[in-house]
């Protein structure tokens, strides 16, 4: 832990100090909450009040991640650890690759077959009494989670449609001061811990690239946001 106040910085990509940010912290009152409950806030508006859904890419700042309401699990990582450091509370990002099997459902045709075998994956750790606490279940929105539930009633194990849970029924995604996952099931790879998005994505770099970078952002995502529409308003 002795690396906590590193772990309380802006960078390019988490940063705090826009107004935007500056502005939810102030409204949310965030600050003043004890420890537990500010923890969970933050988190709980990650999870919920950025919807499940995927962003132009995987690089983006916190602040633009807010202003397109919605995200996936390297863009919803950026802007946890963000707010969680604005309102004190040291966190680090953890990289990994998850197999595409685990978007299969939410992901479809032409998107499917153009994706990575192996995506891009993350989580954040977060301190919390004297220890770190994984946060991974604050990628699917409850709404788009309880859809799931009800297309998918008597099954535990899940692998497919942006989850990849042992159980499904009750997957363990609220906050209660221990580690939350929804896709560690479908983890293949794990590259270690970083002080930030932008020093992973340095290394490792993001999903896409070229072409396939361009159709994505400008074509392909809109027609996968426009899925997950439909999934999560669905009655099944």
């Amino acid at each position: 832990m002795d690396a906590l106040p590193r772990l309380l910085q802006t960078t390019r990509l988490l940063d705090f100090t826009h107004p935007a940010i500056e502005a939810l912290i102030q409204k949310r009152g965030w600050r003043e909450l004890p420890t537990h409950e500010r923890i969970g806030a933050v988190y709980d508006f990650v999870r919920n009040e950025i919807a499940f859904g995927y962003n132009e890419g995987d690089e983006l700042r916190a602040s633009a991640v807010l202003a397109d309401g919605i995200g996936q699990c390297n863009t919803k990582s950026t802007l946890l650890m963000a707010l969680l450091r604005a309102a004190s509370i040291p966190c680090r990002f953890h990289g990994f690759t998850i197999d595409k099997l685990l978007q299969k459902g939410a992901i479809t045709g032409l998107a499917y077959a153009l994706a990575p075998r192996r995506i891009i994956h993350s989580w954040v750790e977060v301190a919390y009494e004297g220890r770190w606490v994984n946060l991974e279940g604050f990628i699917l929105d409850a709404s788009y989670l309880s859809s799931l539930q009800r297309r998918f009633p008597d099954r535990q194990r899940l692998c497919g449609y942006g989850a990849a849970t042992p159980d499904l029924s009750a997957p363990g995604v609220e906050w209660r001061g221990q580690a939350t996952y929804i896709q560690k099931d479908g983890i293949a790879d794990d590259f270690g811990v970083f002080d930030s998005p932008d020093e992973f994505y340095a290394r490792h770099g993001s999903n896409l690239a070229g072409v396939k970078r361009w159709l994505y952002s400008h074509v392909i995502r809109h027609r996968m946001n426009a899925q997950v529409q439909r999934i999560r308003a669905e009655k099944w």
